[in-house]
């Protein structure tokens, strides 16, 4: 198993990301992504087997009292590759990342009802903070 850094937009970032996020190829989505932090590929065998994304956000972070904190915006697994220590090697490159910018802590989020995505974010070491519910009102 290899983490790596992505130093640009390729194929097996784009493939991966589509297949967590469907139709979030844009290319100018995906360069804003570079600029704003980092995105490491996990390869298992010389095979894509995930991606994680990261970015320094310096406005309020639910959960967070510092600021700025590196948020990771989306960690993804092949299904195939899952428990096999993918995802810790890719949260360690991102905590490596956070330490080497001197931001003090890692945020993360997930949906209420998805518990897959919160029990391995339970797994890595993050500890939920809060809970919320968003609203709309037309006007």
């Amino acid at each position: 198993m290899r983490v790596e850094r992505c130093g640009a937009v390729g194929p097996d970032w784009v493939g991966l990301r589509e297949q967590l996020w469907p139709g979030s190829g844009e290319a100018t989505d995906l360069a804003a992504c570079l600029a704003r932090g980092a995105v490491f590929l996990v390869r298992v065998d010389g095979a894509a087997a995930g991606f994680a994304e990261v970015s320094v956000r310096h406005d309020y972070v639910n959960g967070c009292g510092e600021s700025p904190v590196a948020i990771l915006e989306g960690i993804f697994v092949v299904p195939a590759y899952r428990r096999r220590g993918a995802a810790r090697a890719l949260l360690a490159a991102v905590e490596g990342w956070a330490r080497t910018a001197r931001l003090a802590a890692l945020a993360s989020d997930a949906p209420v009802e998805n518990t897959a995505s919160q029990a391995m974010h339970s797994a890595l070491g993050f500890t939920e903070t809060e809970r919320v519910v968003f609203y709309r009102k037309p006007v």
